[in-house]
Order: structure tokens, then sequence, then C-alpha cells
């Protein structure tokens, strides 16, 4: 225990510290003049203890264990998908919480992590030969397919996008033939310009079919993005806002817990999916950009971990979990800088959740638990050599 221990990349494990104070800092901002979320800085710390304790335990255990078991694994994940449209809770528009004991869990959020030790396993075994198109890129879309579909019809756009994104980024470093790559990749460039093209002409018949499935939600989130001189005023009121606080922000910000947009409520969500526009309006682009580099630095000893790595399967996980943050950290920035369309994702880290971040410590601690063992082999290896050219002197 205490030879794993001092493999821990501690400089990961700082930063992880730092983004902790950042996060309760800002949500106590957002949360103390509103009674109703009086104790969520207190129950966001309660998550991180919890996040840490289980960082810890992730990375103590061997992480081949769970890509041994990673098909049950992804069984126990679909049944929690199942249950949650059967008896689950509706939150924002969406269906996808259980409650346990007073605590809620969002099983689509836990699924990031089993997709990717899932698709890590199968795309281990092929040994860096070159995938082929029936045989292994088919399969691996459906496993991807049938998760997506399921948070699609709990109505939760953002983490079903999520698994697109993991299973595109596990496809490129998994050896895909280059004509496939641009097959795929053209084929989606295609099908957003065709989208997109087809919403504006059709908004008004896409208006009445989405009333009809009661999706019509899912206007007021893509008007603002697309067609903003049409959109509602209830539509536009979030990103508006958003816009007004981040702007208002200047170069240093208005002070912390002086934010005007923040503290008066008029961007919804400040403690939670907002959560960055509480950064930008009191710390301005200067705290916005130290945040931003705190990202950076932990994506850059998440690479270099994966560069130390002997065998293929820790280099597919932390890729897997890399490209997981970049979408998230991109999305959620970008929904309230008018680049993407607003969808309900979290600030990984930093927004209010226990099971997201939760969820994104124990993937952190897959990670060390990468490296450590990683390293325990390395270590084998250079004893096992130094025996032999002993024997043989």
């Amino acid at each position: 225990m205490i030879a794993k221990l001092k493999r821990i990349d501690w400089n990961l494990f700082t930063i992880l510290l730092v983004m902790m104070g950042v996060s309760i800092a800002v949500i106590y901002s957002a949360t103390h003049s509103t009674p109703k979320f009086a104790n969520s800085t207190e129950r966001m710390i309660f998550y991180y203890i919890a996040g840490f304790v289980v960082f810890f335990v992730m990375s103590m255990v061997n992480y081949r264990i769970w890509l041994k078991y990673s098909l049950y694994i992804y069984g126990a994940g679909l049944a929690l998908l199942l249950l949650v449209m059967i008896v689950g809770q509706t939150l924002n528009n969406a269906q996808g919480w259980l409650s346990i004991g007073g605590l809620s869990l969002q099983p689509a959020e836990l699924f990031k992590m089993v997709l990717i030790l899932f698709l890590a396993t199968l795309l281990s075994r092929k040994e860096q030969l070159k995938l082929l198109f029936w045989r292994d890129v088919t399969p691996l879309i459906a496993i991807t397919f049938i998760p997506f579909a399921l948070v699609m019809a709990q109505n939760d756009l953002g983490n079903a996008l999520s698994y697109l994104i993991i299973m595109m980024a596990l496809l490129w470093i998994g050896n895909i033939k280059y004509t496939q790559a641009i097959l795929f990749t053209s084929l989606a460039i295609v099908m957003v310009i065709v989208g997109i093209r087809s919403y504006v002409a059709y908004h008004d018949n896409i208006k009445t079919y989405l009333k009809h499935i009661h999706r019509d939600h899912w206007m007021e989130r893509l008007d603002p993005w697309l067609m903003p001189d049409q959109a509602t005023e209830k539509a536009i009121y979030h990103t508006r806002n958003a816009k007004l606080a981040i702007a208002s922000g200047g170069l240093s910000g208005e002070g912390y817990m002086k934010g005007t947009s923040v503290q008066s409520d008029r961007v919804p969500l400040t403690y939670s999916d907002s959560i960055f526009v509480v950064v930008a309006e009191e710390f301005g682009f200067i705290g916005a950009a130290i945040l931003l580099l705190l990202y950076f630095t932990l994506i850059h000893r998440l690479i270099l971990v994966s560069l130390e790595c002997r065998e293929r399967a820790g280099p597919y996980i932390i890729i897997g979990i890399v490209a997981m943050l970049l979408y998230q950290i991109f999305e959620n920035i970008g929904m309230f800088i008018g680049i993407m369309p607003l969808t309900g994702i979290t600030l990984p880290f930093i927004s209010f959740g226990g099971t997201s971040l939760v969820m994104n410590m124990a993937c952190m601690g897959l990670v060390m638990s990468i490296r450590i063992h990683n390293q325990e082999d390395n270590d084998e290896v250079s004893v096992n050599v130094t025996q032999r050219y002993a024997l043989n002197k």
C-alpha cells in the first residue's frame, strides 16, 4: 500500500485540490444569498470528501480487474439506465435520477466510465491491427448506440452526446482505417449541416412535431443558438443573461461575491450548469483563463500518464477520459458564449453535483491505477533483467 501511494502523481492530486477550492468558493458565491440552496456548499464539501475516497480506492485497485469484468459492468450500467426510465425522477425535463437513501444518482453520468472501460477492453484485444468495418467498427457503434438511445429517451442530450465523443476518440486511436475515418467525419459534417439547414427551413413543422412528442423544450435550447432573432423571450433568457454577465466581467471581474447578474439571480442554475458564468463575471477574463489553464494542466498530466504505459488498454482508457472531459468543458463554456446549443452538461470538478463529481474522481483514480500498476510492472521487469544479468556473470 505504501509503495503504491508513493507512485501516485501528486501533481495531478494537487490540481484536484485546487479545483476543489475553486468549486467550493464559487458555489458559495452563487448560493449564499439563496435560502433554497444555502446548504449547497456543505453538500459539495461532502461530495468532494467522498470523491477523494473513491479516488484513492480506485488508485489502489488494479485497473485490469475492471477490464476483466467490463462486460458485466456494461450490463449493470444498461440495467440502471433502464431502471431510471421506469422509476426515475424528473429534473429540468430529464428523467434521469434515482433516489437512494435521500441521495440522487444519475446513471447516465456513471455510464461514461462504464462505456470507456468496455470499449477500451474490446479495442485492446485487437493488438494494433487495423479495425475492419463490419467485424470491429460496427459492433463498437452498436455498443455505444444502445446507451445513447436510452439516455436520449430520458431527454438528456448532453450526456448522450458524450457517449458518441468517447466512441469517436477511441476509434481514432484504436487504429481505424484512414478511409473510414474520413468517411465518418465527412458524413458527420454533412449531417450537421443538413440538420441545421433543415431546422431553419422547417422550423414551424419541427416545432409542431416536437410539441406532439412532448419535446418542445428542445426548441428553447436550439433557437437561441441557431435562430436567436426568432427565439422567444423565455428561450433566450438564459443565454442572453449569461452572455451579459460574462461581458460585464471584463478583464479582472466585478469581484468575489459582487457579480451583478449572479447575485441578483438573473442567470439560472449558477451553482451547477451555469457556474462558468460566476467565474467569468466575478473574476473576469483572467479568472476564466486561469480555470482553463488548470484544465489544460490536468489534461497534460493525463496524457503524460498514457505515454508511460507499456500496454494498450491503459492509453485507451485515458484517451476516453480525456475526450469526455474536453467535450464537457467545450460544451459547457461554449453554450454560454453562443457557439454551442444549451444542454444540461456540467463543468467537470467545478459544477455542483454528486454523481458527476464522484464519477470524475473515479476516472482520475482509474488513471492513477494505470500509472501505479504500470510502474510496478516496469519495476518487476527491471528486477528480472538485473537478476538475469547477475546470474550470467
